[in-house]
């Protein structure tokens, strides 16, 4: 297992902490990415802490999966995410990736603004943890949770709230210019996940092992690592394709893949 490669919780949504150890073990997986309700069962925070492992990411949706809108709603979601943020650090996670919540009936501009207010103190009280704190683009199909829907408006939000970036290059492989764009988000990004799309495939969330689709997924992590990108590739593998062929299985390969690439590319 590449040293800075990660699978994602998510790939093994469902699982227990204890089959979760178990999948890390048969992977040889020491850096994680999580999910921030995990953090809360003593099971897995007994196994995370008992283990040579590192969290490198944990998965966070703010303001509850809304943009709060009013100052009680930004109260809550500013606490949960500082609570979030002195857990990150006890632990040793150096990052949090964020869905900002659903703009609902707000304009693009007038949620961003107020997502950045709201986050405002933790964005402070992140980089006094030393915790980053990052921000992923995501399907228009999450526009329920979400604002930013493609690299570029991304880069934009980012920019705004004075986050770091989360670039899931599932989401964003077919913008215009993607190289351009990766390299514009690259000085803020602390994480870039990784899968594979089958062309024609409808069968959402329609994710494949690296390898097997047409993301030009060794272009891109080629530039990055050129660029200077030091932190680490999360796979984030889940859908129907991964189900039939076994979660474990498809994490095994798509670890062999994308680690002999970094091996190839000096990563």
């Amino acid at each position: 297992m590449h040293e800075r490669l990660s699978v994602h919780d998510v790939t093994f949504m469902g699982a227990s902490p204890a089959e979760l150890q178990r999948n890390w073990t048969a992977l040889g997986v020491q850096r994680l990415s999580v999910i921030d309700t995990q953090l809360l069962e003593p099971n897995f925070r007994r196994i995370v802490d008992g283990g040579d492992y590192l969290i490198h990411a944990i998965c966070h949706v703010f303001g509850a999966g809304r943009v709060p809108s009013d100052e009680i709603s930004v109260s809550g979601a500013r606490a949960a995410l500082s609570r979030l943020i002195e857990t990150a650090a006890a632990t040793g996670a150096t990052c949090i990736y964020l869905l900002t919540g659903g703009r609902g009936d707000l304009s693009w501009e007038q949620a961003a603004a107020r997502f950045a207010y709201a986050i405002e103190p933790c964005v402070s009280a992140a980089a006094e943890a030393g915790v980053s704190l990052a921000i992923e683009n995501a399907s228009s199909l999450y526009a329920d949770i979400h604002l930013a829907h493609s690299l570029r408006d991304t880069v934009t939000l980012a920019e705004l709230a004075g986050l770091d970036i989360c670039i899931d290059l599932f989401h964003c492989w077919a913008e215009a210019d993607l190289a351009g764009l990766v390299r514009s988000a690259l000085p803020r990004t602390r994480l870039i996940q990784l899968s594979d799309y089958v062309l024609g495939d409808r069968a959402l969330p329609a994710r494949a092992v690296p390898g097997d689709g047409a993301i030009p997924i060794e272009a891109v992590v080629a530039q990055a690592l050129a660029d200077g990108y030091r932190y680490g590739f999360d796979l984030e593998l889940l859908g129907p394709r991964i189900d039939a062929e076994g979660r474990l299985a498809a994490a095994e390969r798509g670890c062999a893949v994308v680690g002999a690439m970094l091996d190839t590319l000096g990563g």
